[in-house]
């Protein structure tokens, strides 16, 4: 088996039935797949990814850990298709992006890139090259928050349906559906269906938006 890609950025791994895609500009290698058990992913090896080694569920299941998007799977006979996770939520990671996960409409993302309508790693510290998705430029940024949330916005019966989230211009992330908030420490803080998250990383009141991005002239 050979890995094959369809452009510089994008790598496909086929296997009998199935092709799995990683996509480099999101990937910011948390090591879901890479620590998953079993042989779908194996560092070191060439091609690292093999399908044929796993089964069909193992491929979807680990593919869909991968929390920024980059890891997709395609099945020839429609199999396993990705469905949202039934909660919307946005995970405000320790001095790091913002993990998005559900039914997920990202403004400028690519139509040809499945795993953003699910996943998204999104910038918070202002810095990334890659707006709106973090390519680990808080790393260089030495980017401190550790996900506190203080709010706990108005309680909502609904927890799914479409997610829109959009990017201000110079601005932050807003965001219109149901959506759960989680902390850093893994606690569901807020709820609600519209908020405006930081992504200048200069707010007082992170994860939300104070308007600083005007004080200190933040570009996206």
């Amino acid at each position: 088996m050979s890995q094959t890609k369809s452009n510089p950025r994008r790598v496909e791994y086929p296997g009998d039935g199935v092709v799995v895609t990683w996509e480099e500009d999101l990937c910011i290698h948390i090591g879901e797949c890479g620590r998953a058990k079993g042989d779908l992913f194996v560092g070191g090896r060439q091609p690292w990814c093999d399908p044929n080694l796993s089964t069909a569920d193992e491929v979807e299941e680990i593919c869909e850990r991968c929390p920024s998007g980059a890891l997709s799977a395609s099945f020839a006979d429609g199999s396993h298709e990705e469905m949202p996770d039934p909660e919307n939520t946005v995970h405000v990671s320790y001095n790091g992006p913002l993990f998005v996960r559900g039914d997920l409409a990202i403004d400028g993302a690519p139509d040809d890139v499945p795993g953003l309508k699910f996943r998204a790693a999104l910038c918070r510290c202002g810095a990334s090259k890659n707006k709106p998705f973090c390519d680990n430029s808080h790393e260089a940024v030495k980017f401190q928050d550790y996900g506190a949330v203080g709010e706990t916005g108005s309680a909502e019966a609904d927890t799914g349906g479409p997610l829109q989230i959009n990017a201000a211009p110079d601005g932050p992330l807003l965001v219109k559906g149901n959506v759960s908030i989680v902390t850093g420490s893994g606690r569901v803080a807020w709820q609600g269906k519209q908020v405006a998250l930081c992504r200048c990383g200069a707010s007082e009141n992170k994860p939300f938006c104070d308007g600083k991005h005007k004080d200190i002239g933040f570009k996206s």
